[in-house]
């Protein structure tokens, strides 16, 4: 600010009154302020500014954008509530708000902001402060934030896809939406005004634009100092309640048109052709979008459709494996076995607990093993390298699509030159330092080991969640330990009984999905908590710009949910049943439980179902959250106002009372996506359905957030965003992650690889055909052989008066009576040597594709790499060479006109 001016600047000084303080409901009530002071340091304001904001009455147009003069455009509304008819004991507090926001509608006013004051039709407590942003101070903001704006129209010839013809026929209709026109911008300079592509004043900056300006002067807006420490920001006035809300208006109602002459009538048109759910097939109009919301909602939604598209891919590849798998079923030779009542039907299988479990058949594990025939076959191998590649696919294809979307959206250098500091990190700014680049003194909000105490205070909360988080998993697996024995103890302890378990659910299959609901309750439980204490630790280490905020924010969030969602996958996935020693020598948890051994069909089917259980609950639970809870808000809301239907509505008290947007925006929709990324691509080899789930989902997400932000949510502000942020480096570590825990998937949890080993080492050939091997035999060598007589004491369940001396369990050890009893077998070994073969092989042949994928695949286009270019040039010529080409012609001709004397001296000709 200009001091020399000798301006003034309304401030507000907080003091602590020396008068009595009352107390009410736990609350502290401030005694009322003794003064207004204006400051001698501060900005120019005229009497307008001294002043409350000039009163109008409502004009009686519904759909009016306008202030009531028909000339000045809304850019923003402000509301707070009258405090005038307070009760005595709080008015004192409610005195120091208004105080607080008459200085700073006096700061707005001083920046070049207009107001308008209305009251509400419908609450005449309520107060709407229209704000508009005249033609000068939007030149002025848009220089200083350094908004790209037109300088010529696109004169590059396009060339039409390959696949135009194709994507004609899903395409929006262009009559209705019409295509944007494309320019060549620049960084907007004032003093170069004539060189910007200005055909209106109205027009140049878009409402969008406009929008963020006065947002960008709003969060500056000064309301008081205290102790020489400035306090602005319109969020600081939101949190305390001195205003209620703060928001752009939406142009028009959702489902009708305005009848406005000047109305664009862009929502009715984005509802229209865009959130209804008949356009679900339909591409999705992602510049009309950017146009309307800006290019943060906009990258989103590009974000968002492009995974849905590469996702139709995935699905198709996905459910050839699937029905390869069906259809093979009947011929799973190792299954056949299990069913046949000779084979399966004989062999009697060691208690899964001491005492209380008992013995039961390997034919009650006939239907199970047949669902897992479809799930563990040759095709899940195929479709788990492919997913390795199509993730590589997926992403270096999106950086070609993010790189076009950063030109033609004019946000590739967005973070170097626009985006500004936050203010809450401005308004922390009170420690002196100096640059070691432009060796100056500047404010920051911490020294060196205070920015060292936050982040060890942060790390140690993030820390202690995710050990929270795996304290509840460690309770889930006592969970099923304890309820296992518990079915298990109720279940019939002779063979004879049989019969009756193959009428009801299994233990094991009882307490697994008994177990998944419980965990899925737990995993939304600690979501719900954990958000609010992850937001508290950020705004606590106080990150100095919104996108570092929002990735800071991104990753402690992502960190917590991995944890979360994926823990009882790769504890089911990679420990569950591997480390349970044979019934002899169990192997035990603290408490004298015995270690959690696998479902009779397998891990990989019980991991299956765990899949689906959290993939359908948390889609359910997410549709719930977007859709049904902001719709029935605005539902009470519109049922409360019974006068509604009497009068007549004005744009800003209707947007008034839709849902806010939040102040994390997207946040919570890219986490949704990412999680649901990590489902389809780290456990794709046991269930490769995921991602036809994700497909249909998905083509329903779109629609679904397409709908709540256009209907049930006021506008929010328009901003800036070059890339989806820190989820693109998470997508790529869950690339990585992915090949990994699929191959070792195939290899620890399907039965996949002891099946090829025995194919290729211990079948025995038919009819002495060396060159033809058979599955046959398959789980009588699999199963290994233990006494009776070898139980620990106490721990051997009643038999019942069976005839029984040994039974079987699922491992690979010599059977009792060898020299080596019950030590791992030869097979077993040469099981283990193949696992691990496997895994190093398909990780370095998959690394190896996404290597030359991401080599070959260029990350920006040809075709947009032209437009940067041509883009540059343009800026160069109308920007820099043109000017200099005037200097050079007035330097030119003022040498005209001087001539060199006889003395050596140079002087003007008519001398």
């Amino acid at each position: 600010m200009n001091v020399e001016n000798q301006d003034v600047l309304l401030e507000v000084e907080e003091e602590e009154g020396e008068g009595e303080e009352e107390e009410e409901d736990g609350e502290i009530v401030l005694e009322e302020l003794e003064q207004t002071i204006i400051s001698s340091y501060g900005a120019v304001f005229n009497q307008q500014a001294l002043n409350k904001p000039e009163w109008a009455e409502f004009n009686l147009k519904p759909d009016s954008l306008y202030f009531n003069d028909g000339q000045r455009r809304i850019d923003f509304i402000l509301v707070y509530g009258d405090e005038s008819k307070k009760e005595n004991k709080k008015k004192s507090f409610h005195i120091k708000q208004m105080r607080k926001r008459q200085a700073y509608e006096s700061n707005l006013i001083h920046h070049g902001l207009q107001l308008e004051a209305t009251r509400s039709i419908l609450d005449e407590k309520l107060t709407f402060v229209k704000v508009h942003a005249p033609w000068e101070v939007l030149c002025a903001y848009a220089e200083i934030m350094h908004i790209n704006l037109p300088l010529q129209p696109n004169d590059l010839k396009t060339r039409e896809s390959a696949f135009s013809w194709f994507t004609r026929f899903f395409s929006v209709n262009e009559n209705i939406i019409k295509p944007e026109k494309e320019f060549f911008t620049a960084p907007f300079e004032n003093d170069r005004l004539s060189d910007f592509y200005i055909q209106d004043k109205d027009t140049f900056f878009n409402p969008a634009t406009r929008s963020r300006i006065v947002h960008f002067i709003l969060c500056r807006g000064e309301y008081a100092v205290r102790d020489n420490v400035r306090k602005f920001g319109i969020s600081k006035l939101l949190d305390s309640g001195i205003y209620k809300a703060a928001f752009p208006l939406h142009d028009s109602r959702f489902n009708y048109q305005s009848e406005e002459p000047n109305c664009p009538n862009e929502r009715y048109l984005l509802y229209r052709e865009w959130a209804h759910p008949r356009n679900i097939f339909k591409l999705q109009p992602l510049a009309f979008v950017r146009k309307y919301y800006g290019e943060k909602i906009g990258i989103y939604f590009a974000w968002l459709g492009f995974y849905t598209q590469m996702l139709v891919l995935a699905a198709i590849v996905g459910l050839g494996c699937f029905l390869y798998g069906y259809f093979t079923k009947d011929n799973c030779t190792w299954s056949q076995e299990v069913c046949d009542p000779n084979i399966g039907g004989t062999i009697i299988m060691c208690p899964q607990c001491d005492k209380a479990c008992p013995f039961w058949s390997l034919a009650i594990t006939c239907e199970s093993s047949k669902k897992l025939c479809i799930f563990d076959s040759f095709g899940t191998l195929v479709f788990a390298v492919f997913m390795g590649i199509w993730v590589t696919l997926f992403l270096e294809f999106w950086k070609r699509r993010q790189a076009e979307l950063e030109y033609d959206w004019d946000t590739a250098e967005f973070l170097e030159q626009e985006e500004q500091i936050r203010p809450e990190y401005e308004a922390s700014c009170h420690h002196i330092v100096v640059n070691e680049i432009t060796q100056k003194e500047e404010h920051v909000p911490y020294t060196a080991c205070g920015k060292c105490v936050r982040i060890t205070f942060c790390t140690s909360a993030v820390l202690f969640w995710i050990l929270l988080i795996i304290a509840s998993v460690v309770g889930i697996i006592v969970y099923r330990l304890s309820v296992f024995m518990t079915f298990s103890a109720n279940f019939p302890k002779s063979i004879n009984g049989i019969e009756a378990i193959q009428k009801y659910l299994t233990p094991q299959t009882a307490t697994s999905v008994s177990a998944s609901v419980i965990n899925f309750i737990i995993i939304m439980i600690l979501n719900m908590i954990y958000e609010k204490v992850a937001i508290m630790i950020t705004d606590f280490e106080l990150p100095r710009t919104q996108t570092d905020y929002e990735n800071s924010l991104t990753m402690k969030m992502f960190l917590f949910q991995f944890v979360n969602y994926y823990s009882s996958c790769f504890y089911i996935a990679f420990f569950k049943g591997k480390f349970v020693g044979y019934p002899g020598d169990p192997v035990y948890w603290p408490g004298n439980y015995r270690n959690e051994e696998c479902d009779p069909g397998g891990c990989l089917l019980e991991l299956t179902m765990q899949l689906i259980i959290i993939m359908g609950g948390k889609a359910i639970w997410n549709n719930i959250q977007e859709v049904l809870l902001p719709w029935l808000k605005n539902l009470i809301g519109r049922c409360c106002s019974a006068a509604r239907s009497e009068k007549i509505i004005p744009r800003w008290e209707q947007d008034y009372h839709l849902q806010p947007f939040g102040k994390l925006g997207l946040f919570y929709e890219y986490l949704e996506m990412v999680i649901q990324f990590g489902f389809v691509t780290l456990f794709v080899a046991s269930f490769p359905l995921a991602p036809l789930l994700a497909l249909l989902n998905n083509l329903l997400e779109i629609r679904v957030d397409a709908w709540k932000i256009t209907t049930q949510f006021r506008r929010m502000v328009p901003q800036k965003a070059q890339d989806i942020g820190a989820w693109q480096p998470i997508m790529q570590g869950i690339a990585i992650l992915a090949v990994v825990t699929n191959a070792m998937i195939i290899a620890f949890t399907s039965d996949m690889i002891p099946r090829l080993v025995y194919y290729w080492s211990f079948s025995v050939p038919p009819y002495g055909n060396h060159n033809s091997y058979t599955m046959k035999g398959y789980i009588n060598n699999t199963l290994s052989i233990f006494a009776l007589s070898d139980f620990r004491n106490g721990s051997e369940p009643a038999l019942s008066g069976l005839n029984l001396t040994t039974c079987r369990y699922r491992d690979l050890r010599y059977p009792p009576g060898h020299e080596h009893q019950y030590e791992h077998n030869i097979y077993y070994w040469h099981v283990i040597a193949a696992k691990l073969s496997f895994i190093i092989v398909m990780e370095h042949i998959i690394y190896f594709v996404k290597f030359v994928i991401s080599y070959t695949v260029p990350d920006v286009s040809n075709k947009t790499k032209s437009k940067i270019k041509r883009e540059k040039y343009l800026t160069q010529i109308l920007l820099h060479e043109n000017p200099l080409k005037a200097v050079k012609k007035n330097m030119g001709s003022i040498a005209d006109k001087i001539i060199k004397g006889a003395d050596g001296t140079f002087r003007p000709k008519y001398d």
